[in-house]
């Protein structure tokens, strides 16, 4: 009898840790929102708390380190918005956008965000991005944007006034519409260092 005493306690214990670690996994499914796979990667973000700064991967090992900060106002130009989200992805050095995947959805792994602070502020610590070898597109960063209380959007793109693919053609058009576009870097102690302002309302772009 003892032996199926036993035997029985051994089996209970089997049934309660096999169901404690179903329950583990549903929980752990259940805090996946249903939209995971489609909604923006401006929400992804892991952090419990965003702040003002943040790092894009790879940052450390790469040469063409750049600083990019600069104030997001309101539609006026002038007021500073704050707690204003900027998301930005890039390509690698290379010029590829590296894939990752995670819970089933595959993100560009060169990335990061940034909630603006009381005085509009944000600095993203990244490279420079290269040039696919294959390619013949400008050099870009991709930035989207989530004010409070309103759906994100995507606004155009950062790119390089050193980069000999943006033609005077292309350079011309991006300065009567939007200059702030355009990152003019200036190296200090190897770092580049570049500006970027961004009026919220007035860079919003249209993709199909």
């Amino acid at each position: 009898m003892k032996t199926l005493s036993n035997a029985l306690c051994i089996l209970l214990l089997i049934s309660f840790s096999v169901t404690a670690n179903a329950q583990e996994t549903d929980n752990t499914s259940n805090d996946i929102p249903q939209n995971y796979k489609k909604r923006s990667p401006i929400y992804d973000y892991a952090e419990k708390q965003l702040n003002s700064v943040d790092t894009i991967p790879d940052y450390v090992s790469r040469s063409n380190k750049l600083k990019i900060t600069g104030t997001i106002y309101e539609s006026d130009g002038k007021t500073p918005a704050k707690n204003v989200l900027l998301f930005i992805h890039q390509a690698d050095e290379d010029g590829n956008f590296e894939l990752k995947r995670h819970n089933k959805k595959r993100y560009v792994k060169h990335r990061g965000w940034v909630k603006t602070d009381a005085n509009g502020r944000y600095t993203f610590y990244t490279f420079i991005p290269g040039k696919y070898m294959f390619g013949n597109e400008i050099t870009q960063i991709l930035p989207i944007i989530k004010e409070p209380n309103k759906p994100e959007y995507k606004i155009e793109s950062f790119v390089f006034d050193n980069d000999p693919l943006l033609t005077e053609s292309c350079r011309l058009k991006i300065e009567q519409t939007n200059p702030n576009r355009i990152l003019k870097l200036d190296l200090k102690e190897g770092l580049f260092v570049a500006n970027r302002d961004i009026i919220l309302g007035k860079e919003l772009e249209i993709y199909e």
